[in-house]
């Protein structure tokens, strides 16, 4: 499992690293005012849209359906079934877009109600998210064709299609003295990428064999069962970017910039979200459906620790990192051209908020599968209502203390809620039991985290005595030898725990 984990998560990496490459380039030119909020928003809408009905309740829904269709009946029924669901698809698609170009107004008035009293930003966020609104249909089809090529095994194509998301982005910077703007550059940019990542999965799709066709949908069992899991599922996903549409209409009433830094936080906090989380979340569903599919429950039970554990090793020294070092990391990164000092440690605040709950949102891309792969989307759902309420009147008490940084760290807390509350629930029903290597694994990590942090903090005092090689990036030298330094630590005090618990494991 963990080597296509490792695939899936490589991949994806590559794809970050084009995106810091987006955003690094995209900084100088937008910087952290009116024109970037307005970006933001106009980029974040048919990201929510897509994340609700594409990402999450599509593959909650369709992956387990389509893999037990695959499993038990073969590729024609399984073909003739995604199909069925392409031609849904599609039609839900073309009514919610026909819908939202004709609302846009009310619905950027109600994701962004601060920018109404700004006209020309309210007008600019308008006409940039018609521009960007069809690249929801177009990945909303990716994204089921992705489905298909994950449940046959084949997840590089689908986990290296948002690279060209980033491609198509930064060529259209290249083309900005064509638009009225940057962000108009960009808008384009991610509709003409919808197009490019369903060409890709298509292509990949073919060389399976395997082909996808209009099917005309009928009330099959198959379709019952998905539309049973479709509901929750979608309940379940629109619960998460309820928190994210929160942050964004709070942060509009919020000090200029205030979305921007939430934004570029958001860019590196999902840097481990994405690399780790979506690569346990696309393999473990799969996984996890073929197994209690196949009645192995003790099979799933131990994927599932197995997910967890490698969960907990490789996020913590992200979450050290960003506590201990977010703004020499920001300054680095992002610190240029119109991306002043203000915006520098604005967006390190929000980082900072954020880290606090990263693994505890990293871990539901496990523990929400394991449901999921039992039929059961109704459950975190629930779960997911409790979290979600807390969150946003943790957002609303927190802004007026804590700005943009209050607002990420009710996302944390949330978090963390809905993490414990659903672990509790699958140890409760017998699909979840902490094994001996799990808890050896999660102290070992803790130990290994304090060790980087020890690093991170004795060396800051150093680290300004080393010489300004590089003016016009005077933080990169020495952050980059107390990130180097602290990892050597962590891998170290890692590596030799490790040795100890498989020592003692075989020995048992």
């Amino acid at each position: 499992m963990w080597r296509s984990i490792a695939s899936v998560g490589g991949l994806t990496l590559v794809s970050r690293l084009f995106g810091f490459i987006r955003d690094v380039a995209m900084a100088p030119l937008l910087g952290a005012g009116p024109l970037s909020d307005a970006f933001m928003v106009a980029f974040r809408l048919p990201n929510h849209f897509r994340a609700i009905f594409a990402e999450g309740a599509y593959n909650a829904a369709f992956v387990p359906r389509y893999s037990a269709v695959l499993t038990e009946r073969g590729a024609e029924e399984a073909k003739r079934f995604a199909g069925a669901i392409l031609t849904l698809t599609l039609i839900v698609q073309l009514i919610l877009m026909a819908l939202a170009f004709a609302a846009m107004p009310l619905l950027v008035r109600l994701l962004a109600p601060g920018f109404v009293d700004d006209p020309a930003q309210f007008s600019t966020t308008i006409d940039l998210t018609r521009i960007t609104f069809p690249y929801l249909a177009l990945i909303a089809v990716a994204t089921l064709v992705s489905g298909m090529l994950n449940a046959h095994e084949r997840f590089a194509a689908a986990a290296a299609s948002p690279i060209l998301l980033n491609i198509f982005m930064i060529g259209a910077l290249f083309l900005t003295p064509y638009f009225p703007t940057a962000a108009h550059a960009l808008a384009w940019g991610v509709t003409l990428s919808g197009f490019g990542q369903l060409l890709w999965v298509m292509l990949d799709l073919r060389r399976t064999g395997q082909t996808l066709g209009f099917v005309r949908p009928s009330m099959t069992e198959d379709m019952r069962k998905f539309l049973k899991a479709f509901g929750p599922a979608t309940i379940g996903s629109a619960g998460v970017q309820i928190a994210m549409f929160a942050d964004t209409i709070i942060a509009s009433f919020l000090p200029s910039g205030s979305v921007s830094y939430l934004y570029y936080a958001d860019r590196l906090y999902q840097l481990p979200l994405a690399v780790i989380g979506i690569a346990v979340g696309v393999v473990l569903l799969p996984a996890l459906s073929r197994r209690v599919a196949a009645g192995d429950e003790e099979g799933a039970r131990r994927g599932l620790n197995r997910a967890l554990e490698g969960i907990v090793a490789l996020t913590l020294p992200c979450v050290v990192v960003f506590l201990l070092a977010a703004e020499p990391v920001m300054a680095v990164l992002f610190g240029r051209g119109a991306f002043d000092a203000n915006a520098v440690a604005g967006s390190a605040r929000a980082l900072e908020a954020y880290a606090i709950g990263l693994t505890a949102v990293v871990a539901l891309r496990a523990l929400t599968p394991a449901f999921h792969a039992r039929g059961d989307t109704a459950t975190p759902v629930k779960v997911l209502a409790i979290s979600i309420t807390i969150n946003v009147l943790l957002k609303i008490v927190l802004m007026g203390h804590l700005a943009s940084a209050g607002l990420a760290l009710a996302t944390s807390v949330g978090a963390w809620i809905n993490a414990i509350l659903l672990a509790i629930l699958l140890a409760r029903r017998g699909m979840f039991a902490a094994d001996q290597r799990l808890v050896r694994v999660l102290l070992l990590s803790i130990a290994a985290s304090f060790a980087m942090a020890a690093v991170l903090v004795g060396l800051e005092p150093q680290m300004a005595r080393l010489p300004n090689l590089i003016p016009s990036l005077p933080d990169l030298l020495p952050t980059a030898v107390r990130l180097g330094l602290a990892a050597i630590a962590y891998l170290a005090v890692g590596a030799i725990g490790w040795r100890l618990i498989r020592r003692n494991l075989q020995s048992e």
